[in-house]
């Protein structure tokens, strides 16, 4: 029996990294998956990928930091078991050199574009009798990180939400917990390294993974394992938590 099958499973930056990682596992385990992406465009190959296998898709190109485009999205799919807030952007600075525009954009993607699917969506999930979230937060919530100020603060905010949502939708049947990755191995550290660090690519990437005490960045599909699980009636005893998924980062660092 497939984990998701009769499911209806939000994912937003559904189109690529992580994201696209869940989009495909869920449709895998059953779920029809609805992606919300800033285009249609980046999210054509993970489309091309469900409609493969013969899973359900749709996207919807949606700034999920506009609080009036989200509620019409949500409006128009009516039913949703699950949510996955997966959107988020980065940025590199300590206080001193975070622009106040800089904090602004982080603020808008990753906290308000969170705060805009939960605002839509868990009314719809009260009234449907339940449903599981998952918040894609960071290990940047829970420990300092070098010139990471602003990403940082959108984090901690992201686990703080956690925390409240499960609180108050104790009753109604609704689950939410976050998950805390360390360094993922995505298309976005490849552009990272290669704008920042050219011609070093190759010993950037090997310093970045081997800060990771087990010696490698995660693989999405290892970070969309644990949103399964999370999503899936396996974890229904779980809620109000914060699962780093992490290469032994948090605790086995010296």
């Amino acid at each position: 029996m497939k984990k998701l099958t009769g499911k209806t499973a939000v994912i937003t930056g559904g189109g690529s990294g992580i994201g696209r990682a869940i989009s495909s596992l869920f449709a895998k385990e059953g779920a029809a998956v609805h992606i919300l992406e800033l285009s249609a465009e980046a999210a054509v190959q993970v489309v091309d990928e469900i409609n493969g296998f013969g899973g359900t898709v749709a996207v919807h190109a949606c700034d999920v930091s506009e609080q009036a485009a989200v509620s019409a999205v949500v409006q128009t799919i009516k039913r949703i078991d699950i949510l996955v807030n997966n959107a988020g952007i980065a940025h590199v600075g300590s206080v001193e050199n975070t622009t106040a525009e800089d904090f602004d954009r982080i603020m808008q993607v990753n906290v308000k574009g969170a705060y805009n699917l939960l605002h839509a969506v868990v009314p719809l999930m009260r009234k449907g009798g339940g449903g599981a979230i998952v918040n894609m937060a960071s290990i940047a919530a829970l420990v300092g990180l070098t010139d990471r100020f602003a990403y940082s603060a959108s984090k901690g905010a992201i686990y703080a939400m956690t925390l409240s949502v499960a609180r108050d939708y104790l009753h109604h049947g609704i689950r939410c917990n976050s998950i805390s990755p360390a360094r993922v191995h995505t298309p976005f550290v490849d552009g990272f390294i290669a704008k920042n660090y050219p011609g070093r690519e190759a010993e950037v990437f090997d310093t970045l993974s081997k800060s990771q005490p087990i010696g490698r960045m995660a693989r999405p599909e290892e970070i969309a394992s644990l949103a399964l699980y999370l999503c899936s009636d396996d974890a229904s005893f779980i809620t109000g938590n914060d699962y780093p998924i992490d290469g032994g980062f948090l605790k086995l660092n010296s």
